[in-house]
C-alpha cells in the first residue's frame, strides 16, 4: 500500500516536471516573435540569421524520435514539447525564406532540405537497423548532442555580455525561460532515470543560471555606468 502510494506520488511529480518542462518551452518557442513581426512589417530578413531556426529544427525533430514510444517508452513529454517546437521552427524557417534575398533564401532552403533528409535517414537507420535497445541508445546520443549544442549557443551571448558589460542582447525572460524548462526536464530525466535526458538539460541548467547571474551583475553595473557620466561630464 506504501510502494503503491509512493510509485503514484513519484509519477505525478515526473508528469508536473515534465508538463512545466512544456510550458516553459512554448516561451522559448514563442520568443522569436518579435523578430518576425518586424520582418513581416519591413518584407526584409535585413542581416538576420535564420541559422538559429535550422539548428532548433533539427534538435527539435531529433528530440522528438527520441520520445515516441517506438524509441524510448514512457517519455512522452518529450515528444509533445519537441513536436510542437518542430512545427515552430519550420514556420519561421518557411517565413524567413519566403522574405529572405534570392542568395539567403536558396542557402535557407538548402539547410532546410538537408536538415529534414538528415532526419529521414536517423528514421530509417534507427527502424531498419537497430533492434530496440540499440535504437533508443542511437537516438538518444544524437538527441542529447543536439541538444547540448543548442544550450551552447548561447555561449556567445555570454561572452558578448561579460565584453560590452551590457545586458542589452540577453533578454532577461529568455534567459529565466531556458533556466526554468531545462531544471525542469533535469527533473523529468532524474524521474525517468534516462541520461539522455536529464545530462543535456543539467548542462543547460548551468548555464542558464550563469545568464541569470550574469543578467543580475550587469544589469546593476550598467546602472551605476549610467549615473556616473553625469559626475564625469560636468567635472569635464
Amino acid at each position: 500500500m506504501i510502494t503503491s502510494g509512493f510509485a503514484s506520488t513519484y509519477s505525478a511529480l515526473s508528469d508536473a516536471a515534465g508538463i512545466a518542462g512544456n510550458v516553459f518551452a512554448f516561451v522559448l518557442f514563442l520568443s522569436p516573435l518579435p523578430t518576425f513581426r518586424r520582418i513581416l512589417r519591413n518584407q526584409s530578413t535585413e542581416e538576420f540569421s535564420g541559422l538559429p531556426y535550422i539548428y532548433a529544427l533539427s534538435s527539435c525533430l531529433i528530440g522528438f524520435w527520441y520520445g515516441v514510444p517506438i524509441v524510448s517508452p514512457d517519455i512522452i513529454l518529450v515528444a509533445t514539447v519537441n513536436f510542437i517546437g518542430a512545427l515552430f521552427q519550420f514556420t519561421y524557417i518557411i517565413m524567413f525564406i519566403i522574405y529572405a534575398e534570392k542568395r539567403k533564401k536558396v542557402k535557407m532552403l538548402g539547410f532546410l532540405l538537408s536538415v529534414l533528409s538528415i532526419f529521414a535517414i536517423i528514421v530509417f537507420v534507427s527502424l531498419r537497423l537497430l533492434d530496440s535497445p540499440m535504437r533508443q541508445i542511437f537516438v538518444g546520443y544524437l538527441s542529447g548532442a543536439s541538444l547540448i549544442s543548442m544550450f551552447a549557443s548561447p555561449l556567445f551571448i555570454i561572452k558578448l555580455v561579460i565584453r560590452t558589460r551590457s545586458v542589452e542582447f540577453m533578454p532577461f525572460y529568455l534567459s529565466l525561460s531556458t533556466f526554468l524548462m531545462s531544471i525542469s526536464f533535469f527533473a523529468y530525466g532524474i524521474f525517468k532515470g534516462d541520461p539522455f535526458i536529464y545530462v543535456p538539460n543539467g548542462i543547460g541548467s548551468v548555464l542558464g543560471s550563469v545568464q541569470l547571474i550574469l543578467y543580475s551583475y550587469y544589469s546593476n553595473t550598467s546602472r551605476e555606468d549610467s549615473r556616473e557620466p553625469l559626475i564625469t561630464s560636468f567635472h569635464e
